[in-house]
């Protein structure tokens, strides 16, 4: 296994030019390591937004969506916005911790400025995404879940989540229902 190290806590999108000479040139895919995601047919959406040219980002709607990077929409669903954190959200959909990007998202993070928050932000890089019109959005669906475990409150929930599923779905549930990530 080779990795490299963020030295200071300076952003998500930091990563793509850590990780530059990992990349060389390819598409990928940024996965948070307090995310697991869970429902049936994700495997597939995963593969197809690992295909996509341009960025794919998955939305699930949350109640507290203040906690997150919000997209809004127009009345035929097109995305208008992406803002991180917002303290009056446009929507409840919350970008989740998986992102996949073409082999552009080196060149496209060098160009970021430090935020107010002194960070290379995520959806700074996806924006230029969005105006480039090259950001596609999968809506995960009510019979996904996406469970961010970065509160101790949130990381129990989904400690009990994954319990539920696997005392009652144990024979039935495939391997490729979860991704713990």
């Amino acid at each position: 296994i080779n990795y490299e190290i963020q030295e200071k806590p300076n952003g998500l999108a930091q990563a793509f030019i850590i990780a530059e000479k990992f990349l060389n040139g390819e598409a990928c895919a940024l996965i948070l390591g307090d995310n697991i995601f869970y429902g049936d047919g994700l495997s597939k959406q995963l593969l197809k937004a690992g295909s996509n040219n341009g960025a794919t980002l998955f939305a699930y709607g949350v109640r507290d969506p203040e906690r997150y990077g919000v997209i809004s929409f127009d009345k035929n669903n097109k995305v208008l916005d992406i803002e991180e954190k917002p303290t009056y959200p446009k929507s409840i959909y919350a970008v989740t911790g998986i992102y996949f990007y073409d082999q552009n998202v080196v060149e496209k993070a060098k160009t970021l400025k430090l935020s107010k928050r002194g960070e290379y932000e995520i959806t700074d890089l996806n924006m230029i995404y969005l105006r480039e019109n090259n950001l596609n959005i999968v809506r995960l669906s009510r019979g996904s879940a996406w469970l961010d475990t970065g509160t101790f409150e949130s990381l129990n929930e989904a400690s009990n989540f994954v319990r539920t599923i696997e005392n009652r779905q144990n024979s039935n549930r495939s391997p490729n229902d979860f991704w713990t990530i």
